[in-house]
């Protein structure tokens, strides 16, 4: 009887360790099952110590520079990984195989250059963050078939260029940012299956064109950026199918600033929106004036009276 109590305590002992456990330099929140290790010298991921039951890890302004997928399998339950603003510079293929609870994963900030392939596999992610990183090539070999993804951020990286391949695997995108890139061309045909779509962040890059049938598929698109390119000519029907969900203000932001884009044309475009969508057209004179001051040109009066006589009208 002895033998068995012994062997309980022994047991419930080590248990009771097992859940108190924590990385060195770390913080452990035992009832919402996460770890936070902030500014922290830490090298090497951190797999001695984590709880098995860790739902949520913060890893942020380390020195860490790679991750495994046998680093990761110390927290099967895993389903936010937070690795912003660290060195890391290599990620493992089949890097999510041994955290199939995996939603979201943050790699903001860090070194990343190359990613291999099948890196996001294995995990239902809904969220992938890869902003301000040193990314040259967008790979439609980092995901599953039919990936869950919603919400893709690959702002601030080196990308000249995206694959029309790329967004294949990504059906039910919702949400993507291209923008702080050096984009210098974006296939027609790319978006053709992001049906589900709501905002597209692609300014800041160095289009010159894009082609008419850009949107024709992103029915769904309600926030659209495309300032501080080199636009310097809007297509014939480039937003055709997009009147009934883009509004006048997610316009204005689209257009102000964009680099030698006429401002007349940028005046009709507002004024073409607004009348499609039955606005009247006095609705939409704070937009109007709004791009109209920026621009330091003509009255506005003036230039809706060319946009609607069709002499400027390019659409």
């Amino acid at each position: 009887m002895k033998a068995w109590c012994a062997l309980a305590f022994l047991c419930l002992a080590y248990f009771c360790h097992s859940a108190q456990s924590c990385p060195a330099f770390c913080k452990c929140y035992a009832r919402r099952t996460e770890v936070v290790c902030h500014e922290v010298p830490l090298t090497e991921y951190p797999t001695e110590g984590l709880p098995k039951n860790t739902t949520s890890l913060t890893i942020q302004y380390t020195n860490i520079t790679s991750i495994s997928e046998e680093h990761l399998s110390a927290t099967p339950l895993l389903q936010e990984l937070h690795l912003y603003s660290n060195h890391l510079q290599q990620l493992s293929s089949n890097l999510l195989r041994g955290v199939p609870h995996l939603h979201t994963i943050d790699l903001t900030d860090n070194k990343l250059a190359h990613l291999p392939a099948d890196v996001f596999s294995h995990a239902p992610l809904c969220s992938l963050v890869l902003k301000n990183n040193q990314i040259e090539k967008a790979d439609a070999e980092w995901f599953p078939d039919n990936s869950s993804l919603t919400w893709l951020d690959l702002s601030g990286n080196h990308l000249r260029k995206i694959p029309a391949t790329f967004f294949q695997k990504l059906p039910h995108l919702e949400n993507l940012d291209l923008s702080d890139n050096r984009l210098e061309t974006f296939p027609a045909d790319s978006l053709d299956l992001l049906t589900k779509l709501e905002r597209l962040n692609l300014q800041s890059n160095k289009l010159d064109t894009l082609d008419a049938s850009t949107f024709q598929s992103t029915r769904n698109l309600t926030h659209l950026f495309l300032a501080r390119n080199k636009l310097s000519k809007i297509p014939q029907n480039l937003f055709q199918e997009l009147t009934q969900s883009l509004s006048a203000r997610s316009l204005n932001i689209l257009t102000e600033r964009s680099n030698h884009s006429p401002v007349d044309e940028l005046v009709c475009l507002l004024c073409f929106v607004c009348l499609l969508q039955h606005f009247v057209l006095t609705h939409c004179w704070e937009q109007i004036y709004s791009t109209l001051y920026k621009t330091n040109t003509r009255s506005k009066t003036q230039a809706v009276l060319l946009c609607l006589s069709g002499k400027i009208m390019h659409l």
